[in-house]
């Protein structure tokens, strides 16, 4: 399985730990994960998106992007390769317009439903599935959702209807390659952001979150240091969220998300958290 990582944040932050340094950075798991790496910033609300088809720990134009990167927005990925070549096209995260998207998983002998998937996708949007993984298709098959519920290239879409958005694509995966006879259930780990809200979902495989430190080593010259950053918010607004496949070494305190449900925040950060069961309902369909 791959491997994700995301950052979200009221201040530009580097996260050269995380994508380096930590004992499991991202670069490192890449040992077990080398099929590929991508790493999308933001600036002036715009994304930079930087891929490799190499392993990450081998690639110095990895290092280098992770040395320099100082955003309020990162999404980065290794990829242990399950559907599709090697090639930095078929390396996540993928990208169109403004929102930026991640895969942990697979869909299960996906080469019996792949038309099937490509079909669910809005016409407008089919043209742009460059490569052959499942993970970009199902980046498509998001989009297409979203685009239902709102306007996708407006800033400010609310975590409600990303997430929304996400559960929806994830259910109609499911109902296309999970229903046959002796077919394991598909791994749809996915993370995407705008740059303004983000949203992870775990499904199949393990995703953490993290919105607080045990104590904030920045604390006595951080100009936006508040309660939230080294305990629960009691707000419902947070200053920082990371959203990861596994616990990094550090400050934060972690909390494992269980299995179908969603963490997020929106352009405000105001914190979301719901499953892929409750926010269909809630949505009535």
């Amino acid at each position: 399985m791959c491997r994700l990582f995301g950052f979200r944040s009221v201040i530009q932050s580097q996260v050269h730990q995380s994508l380096v340094e930590a004992e499991n950075a991202l670069a490192v798991q890449s040992r077990k994960h080398p099929d590929g790496w991508g790493v999308a910033y933001y600036v002036a609300d715009a994304p930079h998106l930087v891929k490799g088809g190499f392993p990450a720990v081998e690639d110095h134009i990895f290092r280098r992007v992770s040395g320099l990167v100082a955003s309020q927005t990162v999404l980065a990925h290794i990829r242990k390769a399950t559907v599709g070549d090697v090639n930095t096209l078929n390396s996540h995260p993928f990208q169109h317009g403004s929102w930026v998207f991640a895969h942990n998983g697979q869909v299960e002998e996906y080469g019996q439903v792949k038309e099937e998937l490509e079909r669910q996708i809005a016409p407008t949007l089919r043209r742009y599935v460059l490569g052959d993984t499942d993970s970009e298709v199902i980046f498509y098959l998001f989009l297409t959702q979203l685009s239902r519920l709102t306007d996708m290239h407006r800033r400010g879409t609310q975590s409600e209807t990303v997430a929304l958005a996400l559960a929806r694509t994830v259910r109609q995966v499911r109902e296309i390659a999970d229903h046959r006879p002796g077919v394991e259930r598909s791994k749809l780990t996915l993370l995407v952001t705008d740059g303004h809200t983000m949203v992870g979902l775990r499904s199949g495989t393990t995703l953490m979150f993290s919105t607080y430190k045990g104590r904030c080593s920045d604390r006595g010259f951080c100009p936006f240091l508040s309660p939230e950053c080294e305990a629960p918010t009691e707000t419902g607004f947070v200053n920082h969220l990371l959203i990861s496949s596994e616990q990094l070494q550090g400050q934060n305190v972690w909390i494992e998300l269980e299995d179908d449900h969603l963490v997020g925040v929106d352009w405000r950060m105001r914190l979301f958290r719901g499953s892929v069961d409750g926010v269909i309902e809630e949505a009535g369909a």
